[in-house]
C-alpha cells in the first residue's frame, strides 16, 4: 500500500521525522495544471499579475527554485494568449484539446507528456499555478520527503487538516491518476492513497 505524509503549509512535518533530508538524484518532474477558463474570474487567472509576474510564470519559476525537472505546464484555455504573454524558457507547455473534460483530463495529459519526456522519472509534483503565497522552500520541502523514503509515498500539503496540491505522487501511483475522470483531481487519491 502507498503511505501518505503531509506538509503543513507553514512547511513543519505533520508526521514523521524532522530530521535534515538530502534530496537522491531521482528525477521528480512537476506538472503543472493550468487549462482551466476561469470563467468566475472573467479572465485568464494564468495571467494575472502577482508582484511583477503572471501567476503561471511564478508557478514556473517556484517549480524550478525546488529544483524539480522537467516543469511541464498543461494548457488549455485561453491556450494562444497564456503562450504568447508567458515565456516557457524553463517549462515545456503542452496543450490539453480535452481540458473542457475537467482537471483529470489534464492530469492525463501531462503524464503522458512526462512519460515521453522523462520516462524514468521516479515521481511527480502535481500543482496549480493559483497558489501566490506557496513558495520554492515548501516545494522543495515535499520534495525531500519524498526522495528521502525508499518506499512509494504520496506526500501532499495540508491547509487546515485538508491534503491537496501541491503533492507529490510516486510513479506507482501514475496509474491511478490516469485513471481520474471528469473535474476530479487527485484530491480522492490524497483521502485514501492507492494499493500497490
Amino acid at each position: 500500500m502507498l503511505r501518505q505524509r503531509a506538509l503543513q503549509s507553514s512547511g513543519r512535518l505533520s508526521c514523521g521525522s524532522q530530521q535534515p533530508v538530502t534530496l537522491t538524484s531521482m528525477p521528480v518532474a512537476v506538472l503543472l495544471l493550468a487549462a482551466g477558463a476561469s470563467r468566475r474570474l472573467g479572465q485568464p487567472k494564468q495571467l494575472l499579475d502577482y508582484r511583477g509576474e503572471t501567476l503561471l510564470e511564478r508557478a514556473i519559476r517556484l517549480a524550478n527554485e525546488a529544483g524539480a525537472s522537467p516543469v511541464i505546464a498543461v494548457l488549455g484555455a485561453h491556450a494562444d494568449r497564456i503562450r504568447a504573454a508567458v515565456r516557457f524558457d524553463h517549462a515545456l507547455p503542452i496543450m490539453n484539446e480535452y481540458w473542457e473534460q475537467g482537471i483529470a483530463s489534464s492530469i492525463r495529459a501531462g503524464l503522458m507528456a512526462l512519460d515521453a519526456a522523462t520516462p524514468r522519472a521516479s515521481g511527480v509534483l502535481v500543482m496549480s499555478c493559483d497558489q501566490p503565497r506557496l513558495t520554492a522552500d515548501h516545494l522543495r520541502a515535499l520534495i525531500e520527503i519524498f526522495t528521502a523514503d525508499s518506499a512509494p509515498l504520496i506526500v501532499a500539503s495540508s491547509y487546515a487538516g485538508v491534503h491537496g496540491v501541491p503533492a507529490v505522487f510516486p510513479r506507482s501511483a501514475f496509474p491511478h491518476l490516469l485513471a481520474l475522470r471528469g473535474d476530479k483531481g487527485a484530491r480522492a487519491l490524497l483521502k485514501q492513497p492507492p494499493a500497490r
